[in-house]
């Protein structure tokens, strides 16, 4: 190893470069979500999570039976009644 390195023609990015069809987003996943897709790519032998992911959600846009509107008006009312069940339904709210 060196005593001293030359990073005068470094440049700062990516090791390596994304493909031009792909697009880096921040995304808040639950973490019971996360670590399924993790221990799933684990004990398939390896690979990347986040693939595994980007399938799962082509293969529910691909088989999509319902319009997205009509999905999530479902799972917003499934929301709502789990959480009136609990009591922290605020007031005044309306049910979709």
């Amino acid at each position: 190893m060196r005593k001293e390195y030359d990073f005068s023609k470094a440049r700062r990015g990516a090791v390596v470069a994304a493909p031009v069809s792909k697009t880096r987003i921040t995304i808040r996943l639950d973490d019971d979500v996360l670590e399924w897709f993790r221990t799933q790519v684990h004990e398939a032998g390896g690979g990347n999570y986040q693939t595994s992911i980007n399938q799962v959600l082509r293969r529910a846009m691909d088989e999509a039976q319902e319009p997205f509107e009509k999905v999530l008006r479902r799972i917003v009312r499934e929301e709502l009644t789990r959480e009136s069940g609990r009591g922290t339904r605020r007031a005044g709210a309306k049910a979709v």
